[in-house]
């Protein structure tokens, strides 16, 4: 299949090997036409840098520039720790739209935020109690430990934090669902950084993840749910204390010690 075209099995497209001088813009080509074309569909996985590397015949440095391309172009979207997906590209043009609407009424877009996620987690994690596979489950638990160890690492935590809600959403297999949160997690992001400079606002959060953890682990849909809630609570009361003038002092000197 040197052409790119899928088997009748819908396989992975076989990438032609490139031998021009600007390596990395032949395989931003060949992905992108793939991606376009349909054969690679959004929330789909690309292979490892290493394999790329292989299939195309270059250097992991070219397939590494690609990828950040690909990236400019809002056609893929990288995840510490993850790997590299497809992007919904509605999902991007919401992420941009959601993003602005927040940042000109920031403290109102704040509340609006919150309150989206009160409606929205807490049935995620209902219908995830029921259906989340052992692999996400074990996403999850490696979460809290990471969370565990980062209380006073304000980006391994808030990393860790978006990894953990985000496996409950995966559980869901609605791709809307996972569209709408992919538009806010850099909204979420911000967020979680506000509460982190909050005194005790991690060590709050990691009760309640371990809460909701243990209930989906029962697969308690009721007690999921109610765990949820009760820490979307903590984090809107979190987040209105993030806004005083004693917690912006507070988080830059944590931001400070953290370098």
């Amino acid at each position: 299949m040197a052409d790119g075209t899928m088997d009748s099995l819908g396989a992975m497209p076989v990438y032609r090997t490139v031998r021009v001088s600007r390596l990395y813009e032949q395989i931003v080509q060949q992905l992108e036409e793939s991606i376009l074309k349909g054969q690679l569909k959004p929330g789909d996985q690309l292979p490892a840098e290493r394999d790329l590397a292989q299939s195309f015949g270059v250097s992991r440095t070219a397939v590494r520039e690609a990828m950040k391309t690909l990236c400019e172009k809002g056609l893929v979207e990288a995840y510490s720790g993850r790997g590299t997906f497809v992007t919904n590209r509605t999902s991007r043009a919401m992420r941009q739209s959601l993003d602005l609407m927040i940042r000109v009424s920031q403290q109102e877009g704040s509340t609006h935020l919150a309150g989206l996620r009160q409606i929205l987690e807490p049935e995620i994690a209902a219908f995830a109690a029921l259906s989340i596979d052992q692999q996400l489950l074990a996403t999850m638990r490696e979460a809290v430990v990471v969370m565990d160890h980062s209380l006073h690492d304000p980006d391994a935590y808030i990393e860790a934090d978006l990894d953990f809600h985000l496996a409950l959403a995966e559980a869901v297999e609605n791709p809307l669902i996972l569209s709408l949160l992919d538009s806010i997690v850099g909204l979420l992001r911000e967020q979680r950084c506000r509460i982190f400079a909050v005194d005790g606002g991690p060590e709050r959060g990691q009760f309640h993840h371990k809460q909701i953890l243990q209930a989906v682990e029962r697969h308690d849909r009721d007690g999921a749910r109610e765990a949820m809630r009760i820490h979307l609570e903590q984090v809107r009361e979190d987040s209105s204390s993030s806004s005083e003038p004693a917690a912006q002092s507070k988080r830059s000197s944590k931001v400070e010690r953290s370098d």
